[in-house]
């Protein structure tokens, strides 16, 4: 299998993983919340640690060919702040929280989809690079995508279906966001593959660490918290942080 069948195969079932999450839909679930916060909280100690253990060392690694150290970390860093940056944006500009407190579930459900949607794209294309150049960090990265878009599923699938009823619609929407992921991946094949290189990389590479430190930090562990179940939570968390950090060392 070369490395670009092999990235396409992982970002699609990194994006079909969100699917996943709609599965809540088809029975009852006595403890849904403490659910949920698990899932959430173990997303975010997943995507820190690939963040800190893979993404950002191996940013610096690239950038290491072009500059000396101290420029390269520089750089990382600076790049890693825009990825931040780029979140907050993407958060900002989609007024969930509004849509919380006056619209319903349903608003909540379309909205989280259009936001997941505008985060999976840029994973896609940073899925589909890493494994193209390096099949190691492609699959450590896809494990920590699959792993955060379950619950994202959640985020999208629940909340159509409570205000709906229609597992159909739920499901539906489900799977237009899971569609982002492998759509990231074929921008990247189409117009990026021919242009890659360290430096792109290594910036690429720090942007996503950001997100996903955005994401994990100020969205998913907070909103885990939120449940009321602190200690699930927190056990979750690092569950996760541990799981993935074996992932990546073996």
């Amino acid at each position: 299998m070369s490395n670009t069948t092999l990235a396409f195969l992982l970002t699609t079932i990194a994006g079909f993983s969100t699917m996943l999450g709609s599965v809540f839909i088809f029975f009852k679930v006595k403890k849904q919340e403490k659910m949920i916060a698990a899932s959430l909280s173990f997303a975010s100690g997943v995507m820190i640690t690939v963040s800190f253990i893979d993404l950002i060392p191996e940013a610096n690694k690239l950038l290491d060919t072009i500059f000396l150290p101290f420029p390269s970390f520089l750089t990382v860093l600076i790049f890693i702040v825009i990825g931040i940056l780029c979140s907050i944006f993407i958060d900002a500009s989609l007024p969930v929280e509004q849509v919380k407190q006056s619209r319903g579930l349903y608003h909540i459900g379309v909205f989280s989809m259009i936001a997941i949607i505008l985060h999976n794209i840029p994973e896609g294309i940073a899925t589909f690079m890493a494994t193209h150049e390096n099949i190691s960090l492609g699959i450590s990265l896809a494990l920590a995508i699959t792993f955060h878009n379950i619950p994202e599923g959640i985020s999208i699938s629940i909340p159509i279906y409570y205000s709906t009823k229609s597992k159909k619609k739920a499901f539906l929407y489900t799977l237009i966001s899971s569609l982002s992921e492998p759509f990231g991946a074929l921008l990247a094949f189409l117009f990026l593959s021919t242009i890659i290189n360290d430096f792109i990389l290594g910036i690429l590479f720090s942007i996503i660490a950001g997100i996903m430190l955005h994401i994990a930090c100020y969205e998913l562990m907070p909103e885990s918290l939120t449940y009321q179940h602190k200690k699930v939570s927190i056990l979750f968390f690092f569950i996760g942080c541990i799981l993935m950090g074996i992932t990546i060392l073996i």
